[in-house]
């Protein structure tokens, strides 16, 4: 260990409160049309509860400037002001448009790291990016092409290339990559948003996730860094400049489009937590489920340091967290 203060391992079980309540807040919202009220609902309840834990945290990947985002902004301080100090990357809702039209693989998801240990991406909102499990890492290559990528992932993983399973965002910039990798053979399943869960769902078995491919939000690929470097699997990536004035700023903060970023290059620290719960179900976790009275939440929780993922899934009284925090679950 360095000689800074690490986060404690308790850290763990307290993030996971954190997106349980985000995940429940953004759940009431689910198809009804109105993504910021969604995504609104979950930034208040994760932040309230974010106020208890144990850590003195600084938010470096979170829902833009101050001036555009009241709270879980980026530079936010969070914590109870006691422990360690960290960063802190934030997704409050992973799939606005996901959980407004009750579709697939929205989640609440949070990754915290000693401090100074995460990427800030400046001017860069997007990159390109390729994200795999732990039996492809050495397999992938971002600056070969798809059918290269193809070929090697299902060598690497035992299988061919018509059993390989990529991931891609439905946009017309991935026209050609998506044509590309059908032509490899692959399996193309395209996703409207969240490319969070399913760089997390490559690292899982069972998942029927082998690659995440294409050009995605840069916040959501630090986040997905800090995931797979708890389970072993891992990312590289490379920004993408908008335009040439994007370019220049980049450039500008010794930021290089041109240079490949690995895993440990987006989050470089070594006591990584990761944790995520589920809005609407998906590959990777189960949507919140409503009982009588209650709810159950799926969610995981990832230590880079042990390399230990747990599942947890949690009965919610909506009527008492209701009395607790004041918040409306139903």
């Amino acid at each position: 260990m360095s000689a800074r203060q690490a986060p404690d391992r308790n850290i763990a079980m307290e993030l996971v409160r954190v997106t349980e309540a985000g995940a429940m807040a953004a759940a009431r919202w689910i198809g009804r049309g109105k993504k910021e009220s969604a995504d609104q609902a979950a930034v208040d309840a994760m932040r309230f509860v974010l106020d208890s834990v144990s850590m003195r945290g600084v938010v470096v990947i979170g829902e833009g400037e101050k001036d555009e985002a009241p709270m879980l902004y980026n530079g936010e301080e969070v914590g109870n002001g006691e422990g360690p100090e960290v960063d802190v990357a934030v997704d409050p809702l992973e799939g606005t448009r996901l959980t407004a039209l009750g579709q697939p693989n929205a989640i609440c998801v949070i990754a915290v790291a000693e401090r100074g240990t995460m990427l800030f991406p400046g001017a860069a909102v997007y990159m390109e990016k390729i994200a795999t499990g732990p039996r492809a890492i050495d397999a992938i290559d971002i600056a070969r092409s798809p059918t290269d990528n193809v070929a090697r992932v299902a060598e690497a993983l035992g299988k061919t290339p018509r059993e390989v399973d990529v991931v891609v965002l439905e946009r017309g910039r991935h026209e050609e990559l998506i044509a590309e990798l059908r032509e490899a053979g692959a399996r193309v399943r395209l996703i409207r948003d969240g490319d969070v869960a399913p760089a997390i769902a490559a690292s899982q078995p069972g998942t029927s996730v082998d690659l995440l491919y294409g050009i995605g939000g840069t916040p959501e690929g630090v986040i997905s860094a800090a995931a797979l470097k708890c389970v072993g699997g891992g990312i590289q990536a490379r920004l993408w400049p908008r335009d040439e004035d994007e370019r220049r700023r980049l450039l500008d903060a010794g930021l290089d489009p041109a240079r490949v970023l690995h895993t440990n290059d987006l989050v470089s620290g070594e006591d990584v937590f990761v944790a995520a719960t589920g809005v609407t179900t998906g590959s990777l976790l189960q949507g919140v489920q409503y009982t009588r009275g209650g709810a159950t939440t799926d969610s995981i929780v990832m230590r880079s340091r042990s390399g230990t993922v747990r599942r947890i899934v949690a009965q919610q009284s909506l009527e008492k967290l209701s009395a607790l925090t004041g918040f409306e679950y139903t």
